[in-house]
């Protein structure tokens, strides 16, 4: 590939390892990561897993040593196999189960995608779950591709000062280092689309990036032709203020629409992932109105065509604008739609106790024919938050449904878990791993083997927290206490709890914190020890959130805890691969009903880490009693503060009584039997069920399919 033309030529052996590096399909598959752990392990470290990276940097000594071992090129040649096995989809599910629908395809917009740290345009929950979206769709078959923003300048690195808040710093992304490159049209030229906005047109450039079977379209503004205003618009994720959010959210909806019809892409399926994409819905009526459709049909077929995922159960998190600022942005947009300009923003009218105003999720639940939450709960609670959309009706009745959240398992399994689901499920467990019946392989493992494998995890986990903090004292020359807030005094041996996610309010990052005398005895038990280890950012403009984070970060340097609470700064995939893998309990304790679903707690859960949680999202479906602990205080209707005291009693009851107790129940052998059953049972109960794998094939068989199939109205 000519981004490496400066580089001398690869050994003809080897001519496909740009490739490779390139395609983020790499990063979700573990033979194709294991041709770059093999090829420089210390460089594959140093460059934090990233083989585009890698390529620049490796001696030509260690290419040509690749070059002559045979079992590097035999590894090397299964995963490029593999990749185009995923690229051609050949006798895939898709294939299989949907010929009729051959041709057709999906788009899937979002605001972030998560596939791999390489590439930060991601902030959270929502970014991840629309990276293992796409990811399973490929190793599905699924036709989809998805619309995004390519933020030159990423989501923002955290630093923490030495009084614990939260610095935001942001880097320009060095583009050949990353595994992106230029869209092109049909015509062989770089893509780049026109997106009216306000007074003025704006250019966005296009960028692809590959993930085997899936396409992901990133829009990017930095061009020298735009105003020094307008390059700004798509360099940052959720920054700038209400007026850059609608500016983006034109960008992405109809900028998106745009940069699909110049690629020649026409979908039969619109995936609005959250509202922040709903002005898709302008761009596609206008475009059925210039084809000759009135109003009615075109909105008519966009509903029978679009499915809208909604991921906020509390009303501030959706976004709304004044039909003055939305008015304002898209006074170029209208052509043809200009007669109907008042239908269209009776779409997004909407009033969620301020007065009427333009919401971006009122817009596109309207608008679509298939609407869901991400868990059963989040369901109820969707319904119930917008009931002033369907007056009369009953909340049963009203037409939200639910798609629970999953996870892509070959992303975050553990290679030593992995290994050990070959060996008793296996070798091609990851093909079936959707099937329940399957995960009844795990009562097979002994108890010595599975033991083994979690204890390696977490002596991975210390090794990558102390490397971390060493290096911000090498490196970034920081203090003392910044390098003991890092984990320097955690014991590998002791039980871990990890706690990752936003600093936001509602998540009561300081709830284990209520009663510090009594968790100071729970973490300091001479012969039954725990520690918490806690990582996460909060939004550039929460204080709230920065102020949560800010009273952990000074718990971890409390001596009352004796070096047992950490925080690791700067989370991110990479990171977190670590934790989710790593600890020993993974708690979560939000304010429930504020968690639409969660995925953090399923991908510890698929490596044998119990969920200590909160009755709600997701949780609310897998607790089954015997596979980790619900949280309950008992409260309901009650004030926050008592509900938080509540529940902070039942969190430290379940610590002192049921948690600590059977970790360190061991026999003569030093096993865990008791721990080991829950740690079975976690795995077994929630790798089927709370799998992207469930979770794609779910909007297929309920949502893209019907859609596909049903006869086209409007040209």
């Amino acid at each position: 590939m000519d981004r490496y033309a400066s580089l001398p030529p690869f050994h003809e052996r080897l001519q496909r390892l740009p490739e490779l590096a390139t395609d983020l399909w790499w990063s979700a598959h573990r033979d194709a990561r294991n041709v770059f752990r093999r090829l420089d392990y210390s460089l594959w470290r140093r460059t934090a897993h990233n083989p585009v990276l890698m390529l620049w940097r490796i001696a030509p000594a260690r290419l040509a040593a690749a070059a002559a071992d045979n079992a590097f090129l035999a590894l090397y040649a299964r995963a490029l196999e593999r990749l185009d096995n995923a690229r051609a989809a050949k006798g895939s599910w898709w294939a299989v189960r949907f010929p009729q629908l051959a041709g057709q395809s999906i788009a899937y917009f979002s605001a972030e995608f998560a596939v791999h740290q390489s590439l930060p345009i991601y902030a959270g929950g929502l970014g991840v779950l629309a990276g293992d979206h796409c990811k399973e769709a490929g190793d599905l078959g699924v036709p989809l591709v998805g619309v995004g923003f390519m933020y030159p300048q990423g989501y923002f690195h955290q630093q923490v000062s030495p009084d614990g808040w939260q610095q935001e710093v942001y880097e320009h992304l060095n583009w050949s280092d990353a595994a992106i490159e230029p869209a092109l049209g049909p015509d062989g030229q770089r893509c780049v689309t026109a997106v009216p906005l306000g007074d003025r047109t704006v250019l966005a450039n296009v960028w692809q990036v590959r993930i085997g079977r899936v396409q992901l379209y990133l829009l990017d503004t930095d061009l020298d032709e735009n105003a020094p205003w307008d390059r700004e618009l798509s360099a940052r994720l959720y920054g700038g203020d209400r007026e850059t959010r609608v500016q983006q959210e034109i960008i992405l909806g109809i900028g998106g629409v745009r940069a699909l019809k110049a690629l020649g892409i026409k979908p039969a399926v619109f995936h609005l992932n959250e509202g922040h994409a709903a002005f898709v819905v302008l761009q596609r009526i206008r475009d059925a109105i210039e084809a000759g459709a009135t109003f009615d049909a075109a909105l008519a077929e966009i509903q029978q065509t679009t499915v809208f995922t909604t991921h906020t159960p509390v009303p501030a998190g959706h976004d709304a604008f004044s039909f003055q600022m939305v008015e304002k942005h898209l006074e170029g947009c209208w052509g043809t739609l200009g007669p109907y300009r008042d239908r269209f923003l009776a779409l997004g009218a909407y009033d969620n106790g301020g007065g009427s105003q333009f919401n971006m999720t009122a817009l596109a639940i309207r608008s679509a024919g298939a609407i869901n939450a991400v868990s059963a709960l989040h369901g109820k609670v969707t319904r119930e938050m917008w009931n002033g959309m369907w007056p009369g009706v009953s909340e049963p009745d009203r037409p939200v449904g639910f798609v629970t959240n999953g996870v892509h398992l070959s992303t975050w399994v553990a290679a030593d878990m992995d290994d050990l689901f070959a060996q008793y499920l296996g070798r091609d467990w990851l093909q079936h791993h959707d099937d329940p019946g399957l995960w009844d392989g795990i009562l097979a493992i002994p108890d010595e083997a599975l033991w083994s494998v979690r204890e390696g995890l977490r002596r991975y986990l210390f090794t990558f927290v102390r490397e971390r903090a060493r290096d911000r004292w090498t490196v970034e020359r920081v203090g003392t206490p910044r390098v003991v807030a890092a984990g320097t005094l955690l014991d590998p041996n002791a039980l871990t709890i990890g706690f990752a996610r936003r600093f936001a309010g509602y998540k009561r990052s300081e709830l284990i914190f209520t009663d510090p005398e009594r968790l100071a005895r729970l973490l300091n038990t001479y012969d039954r020890p725990a520690q918490i280890i806690f990582a996460g950012k909060a939004h550039p403009a929460d204080d709230v959130g920065k102020h949560h984070l800010q009273r952990v970060y000074r718990r971890a340097l409390d001596p009352i805890f004796g070096g047992r609470v950490a925080f690791v700064d700067d989370y991110d995939l990479h990171v977190a691969h670590f934790l989710v893998q790593g600890c020993d309990v993974w708690l979560n304790n939000p304010r429930k009903p504020l968690e639409a679903s969660g995925t953090s707690g399923m991908k510890a859960a698929i490596n044998g880490v119990p969920h200590l949680s909160i009755g709600d999202g997701w949780w609310a479906e897998g607790f089954t009693g015997t596979n980790g602990w619900t949280i309950e205080g008992g409260l309901t209707g009650a004030p926050d503060e008592a509900v938080d005291a509540a529940d902070a009693q039942a969190l430290y009851t379940l610590l002192e009584q049921e948690v600590v107790p059977t970790f360190y129940d061991r026999d003569a052998q030093g096993i865990p039997r008791r721990w080991l059953a829950l740690v079975r049972e976690s795995i077994r109960t929630v790798a089927p069920r709370f799998s992207a794998r469930r979770m794609v094939k779910e909007y297929v068989e309920k949502k893209y399919a019907p859609a596909m199939s049903r006869p086209v109205t409007v040209p």
